[in-house]
């Protein structure tokens, strides 16, 4: 379900669906739809009171809408910022000297400044943990002389290596500066190191930026780095480090530029020298569903060529990946699977399996900005079993997770968290319900009217209408139970009453703020069924809660034999 704040569960007021118009409609369409409805709901077309008291809150409704959407200035505004920017007495978009376009230019002017405002009290914390796991004595048998040194209890021995902990919190400063304090630990095999990093950013217009970067740790490290637009394609980065050794100061520079070789490419060029030597080349393409990279290194110490590419499958939320490197000093083939499993957590699995590393299977979860990786040694050389192993088990791992703990759990919180907003929504719900059926009561006139008009012309009939969860399903039952359900709703008077010159047109946004409608379902997905006569043939369809609609349509006729 998509995150909304619970108190704005249900829609505001959509004044384009009050009056079944497009966003992009003219002055005339608004008027001629306003005028429609009016013919409707008019208090002064009804003598009964009762009926009157329904007419007049209906009627005051699409008055309201009319008025907002035929005043340029004040349609402007809610196209912005919707019906609060109406009720903001003495803000400054509602100037009348501006045009539409300046008030919508002042919005995001006023907007920006806001952002700016959040943006002063914001600390934006990232976190790893990295848990090295040593579980190589699974797979691995040692044959040693000195039985004190070899393991004879019957389970193997799995330890933990090492463990390297970080965490760094952004603080922006102004609108162009950000302090960034990041802490690091790290232990292997018993001994320890940390460093603790200050930088400070600042953007340089909209050309680039400098950092100033101070690092304590393994010795004192000072860092200068700028980002700077070349050309209106080129950019580079340039990087100046000072380390303070025992043998005195080192320098090293570090120089990359970059630049776009079509739409999804770029390539880079980088130059290390002094600490580290090497010249480096690399190409990257991103696409919707896919990213690749490759890289050359030639260094003095080491020397690789790698490849990757990420198969992206958006619809699961699924992003596979491969992974090639051969190096003068390590080669790695490695694959994995990252899978999202809810809008803040990501899970994600790899095999590694490489010289001289042997296979190595890594666990990562993500969870918002903090990442927990474990990556569990199980083979000191790249052997097949232990490959497969680390291949099969945490596709099966996941999928028994899957079925038994998150998808009951995720299918637990939707139903509470509907519940929870259907309560919160309660006397909200109840209202729009009883000004529905108000307004079905007083459309029955014209529905009869209409579908008088209708029949006489061969033209367009609404058999049936039904508006809901499942509301096909339901339609297509044997049994006429639909008017006792709660989550599907009869909508057939007032979709006959929007039929004109035996057409039906419904724009693209939700149906529930449609005259006679109303939301059923609240925070569930809703379907539109509609079966109807038109020249005597039947026809039916069921369209999205937002799609767009336009009958009749050929497409729709149903062929009976």
């Amino acid at each position: 379900m998509s995150s909304k704040n619970e108190e704005n569960l249900i829609e505001e007021n959509n004044y384009y669906a009050c009056l079944n118009i497009s966003k992009e409609a003219t002055l005339e369409d608004i008027t001629s739809a306003y005028r429609r409805l009016s013919r409707l709901y008019h208090p002064d077309k009804h003598t009964d009171n009762e009926q009157k008291r329904k007419a007049d809150l209906l009627f005051n409704k699409i008055k309201k809408a009319y008025e907002v959407l035929s005043d340029p200035h004040r349609r402007a505004i809610y196209d912005t910022v919707g019906i609060k920017g109406l009720k903001t007495d003495g803000w400054e978009i509602v100037q009348r000297t501006k045009t539409p376009q300046e008030i919508r230019d002042e919005y995001e002017r006023l907007a920006s400044e806001e952002n700016q405002r959040r943006l002063q009290a914001r600390t934006n914390a990232k976190g790893n943990i990295t848990v090295n796991i040593n579980a190589t004595d699974i797979f691995t048998t040692y044959d040693s002389e000195y039985d004190d040194y070899v393991n004879s209890s019957f389970f193997p021995n799995i330890e933990t290596s090492g463990m390297s902990i970080s965490q760094s919190i952004e603080a922006p400063l102004t609108s162009r500066d950000t302090l960034t304090l990041n802490g690091n630990l790290v232990t292997q095999n018993g001994t320890g190191s940390g460093s603790f990093i200050v930088s400070c950013k600042r953007l340089l217009m909209t050309n680039g930026w400098i950092e100033g970067e101070l690092a304590a740790g393994n010795g004192p490290i000072a860092t200068v780095k700028l980002f700077r637009t070349i050309t209106k394609t080129i950019f580079g980065n340039f990087a100046t480090q000072f380390k303070l050794t025992s043998s005195g100061i080192r320098i090293g520079f570090i120089t990359s530029v970059g630049m776009p070789l079509d739409v999804h490419t770029q390539g880079f060029l980088t130059w290390n020298i002094g600490l580290i030597s090497a010249m480096t080349t690399t190409i990257v393409r991103n696409t919707d569903k896919s990213h690749s990279g490759f890289v050359v290194s030639l260094g003095i110490s080491s020397s690789f060529i790698s490849m990757n590419h990420t198969w992206k499958i958006n619809k699961e939320d699924l992003k596979l990946r491969i992974y090639c490197k051969v190096g003068t000093v390590n080669s790695v083939m490695e694959c994995s699977a990252e899978k999202k499993v809810s809008e803040q957590s990501s899970l994600s699995a790899a095999v590694s399996i490489g010289v001289p590393s042997g296979v190595i299977l890594k666990i990562k979860i993500i969870r918002a900005h903090q990442t927990y990786l474990f990556p569990i040694h199980l083979c000191e050389e790249p052997r097949l079993i232990p490959s497969v192993y680390a291949t099969v088990t945490p596709f099966i791992v996941w999928f028994a997770i899957k079925k038994l703990i998150v998808e009951p759990f995720m299918k637990e919180q939707k139903e509470k968290q509907i519940e929870k907003q259907k309560i919160i929504n309660k006397k909200k719900m109840e209202e729009n319900k009883q000004e529905a059926k108000a307004a079905v009561d007083l459309m029955r006139a014209a529905y009869e009217r209409i579908q008088r008009e209708e029949e006489g012309r061969n033209g367009l009939i609404i058999l049936k209408a039904l508006y809901g969860k499942d509301a096909d399903t339901v339609a297509k039952s044997t049994t006429n139970t639909f008017i006792q359900l709660s989550d599907v709703i009869d909508v057939t008077v007032p979709l006959q009453c929007l039929v004109k010159d035996s057409q039906l047109i419904l724009h693209n946004m939700s149906k529930s703020q449609l005259s006679g409608f109303y939301d059923p379902c609240v925070g569930e997905d809703k379907l539109l069924f509609i079966q109807y006569l038109y020249h005597s043939h039947l026809f039916e369809t069921t369209i999205n809660d937002k799609e767009n609609l336009r009958i009749p349509k050929q497409s729709h006729r149903i062929n009976i034999t």
